[in-house]
């Protein structure tokens, strides 16, 4: 009898587990590149790099929207805003109802590729336009497209529009669960929520819970654990559940002129740079040791010349991984992860195993920056069960973004009322455990 509280703490866990999977396949992928002279999209507040586009209402907040076009010429790009409900389906309205001004505006802002071997064109603008501005918070996805036509997107890029009117209260600490105690953190958090009308919380408010700024391992979508109030509090033990992962793989782009400690190769050739990355390995049986990473993120940064957005050069990158005793995973696929591929598991992300060499490779041509990378393993017949190649510490450093909902009985879409981030450790802002 008294391993049955323990058995239920495991099927509740589990439980979680499988929802952040399901609720990836619920959202679809949103963040993405549909067109392959599309590179280095970068979608973040101004002058944060490693943060996500988060606009405050009727605020002075401004978001940076950068990308650049291999093509090396001039394209008419539009952008444009579309309100979605919390798990990013889109909202019954009329575009007019959540835009106030134009619905689209035309991206106008650019430069040609200087100095770089590499052509490109620079574009890059401030958003939100005064002309085009959103009028209700919320999900919204961003689209860029060509010429004025709305079907001939280039990509999307998740944005989040709030309204403060929640107070959000959060903590790390680990699961009970002896089970998962060293290797999990687990989000607890209490919301105060004040003059909004609340009738039934459970159907009235909504939290996401993201790790790292990641979309495709978020959890949301539960009930609150007690309700006195307008104050709600969050503190099941299965829910809110997270794998710690590992202080991130990292490579050091920034120069390619000087070889970079993670570099096994720099080759400067007359059309093209070719960089071979030391092959890595499952770091999973590694003893946990902490240094300074940009959880999964990555920045353009440049020291071979002055402005990294037109000045900088892109690189051929060669990743490699060795698999145990050099013998393929059985049944497995293994995929790169991180910002630089936006976490998107497709084809041009998946590894190929080299049988002559026993590894895994991929190539990825990424511009002059600062990298975090991953490496995940999918199961074919079942792409829900997901390993992560680095192993799990309670102890490692992460950021949690906490994101409340709210709709009332009169309300149309989801209103986001509330955005809280937290870190893992306390030599970062928040809180810690």
């Amino acid at each position: 009898m008294k391993r049955l509280p323990l058995l239920f703490i495991r099927l509740a866990l589990t439980s979680s587990f499988l929802f952040v999977s399901f609720g990836l396949f619920a959202q679809g992928i949103i963040d993405q590149v549909y067109k392959s002279n599309i590179h280095s999209v970068r979608f973040i507040a101004a002058n944060n790099p490693l943060s996500l586009p988060v606009y405050r209402l009727n605020s002075g907040d401004q978001l940076s929207l950068s990308f650049d076009d291999m093509d090396a010429d001039v394209k008419t790009y539009y952008y444009t805003y579309e309100l979605c409900d919390y798990n990013w389906q889109p909202a019954q309205l009329n575009v007019f109802d959540y835009i106030k001004g134009f619905t689209q505006q035309q991206i106008t802002s650019y430069k040609y590729s200087s100095i770089a071997y590499t052509h490109y064109t620079h574009y890059d603008i401030t958003l939100p336009d005064p002309a085009s501005l959103p009028q209700l918070s919320g999900n919204y996805i961003l689209k860029v497209f060509l010429d004025g036509d709305t079907s001939q997107v280039v990509f999307t890029r998740r944005m989040l529009v709030v309204e403060n009117k929640s107070s959000i209260a959060a903590q790390v600490i680990p699961p009970f669960a002896l089970d998962y105690a060293k290797t999990h953190q687990r989000i607890r958090f209490d919301v105060n929520i004040d003059g909004l009308d609340m009738f039934d919380a459970g159907q009235q408010i909504k939290v996401m819970v993201l790790q790292n700024n990641r979309w495709d391992n978020a959890i949301g979508n539960i009930q609150p654990t007690f309700i006195r109030g307008n104050a709600l509090n969050y503190d099941n033990e299965g829910d809110f559940v997270f794998p710690g992962g590992k202080e991130w793989r990292w490579l050091d782009l920034r120069s390619l002129r000087l070889q970079s400690d993670r570099e096994q190769s720099l080759n400067l050739g007359k059309d093209r740079t070719d960089v071979v990355v030391r092959p890595d390995m499952d770091r999973s049986a590694q003893r946990y040791q902490y240094y300074n990473d940009l959880n999964g993120e990555y920045t353009l940064q440049n020291f071979d010349n002055f402005d990294p957005s037109y000045q900088a050069d892109y690189a051929s990158v060669h990743f490699s991984f060795i698999p145990p005793g050099q013998i393929p995973y059985d049944g497995k696929d293994i995929y790169l992860i991180g910002r630089l591929t936006d976490y998107v598991l497709s084809d041009a992300t998946k590894l190929n195993f080299n049988p002559q060499k026993g590894v895994y490779e991929i190539n990825q041509f990424l511009k002059q920056g600062f990298y975090n990378y991953g490496y995940l393993l999918v199961d074919r017949k079942d792409p829900t069960k997901r390993t992560e190649l680095d192993g799990n510490h309670f102890e490692t450093e992460n950021s949690y973004t906490v994101l409340v909902y709210y709709r009332s009985f009169n309300d149309r879409n989801d209103r986001l009322i509330g955005v809280s981030v937290i870190n893992t450790r306390n030599d970062r802002p928040g809180s810690s455990f």
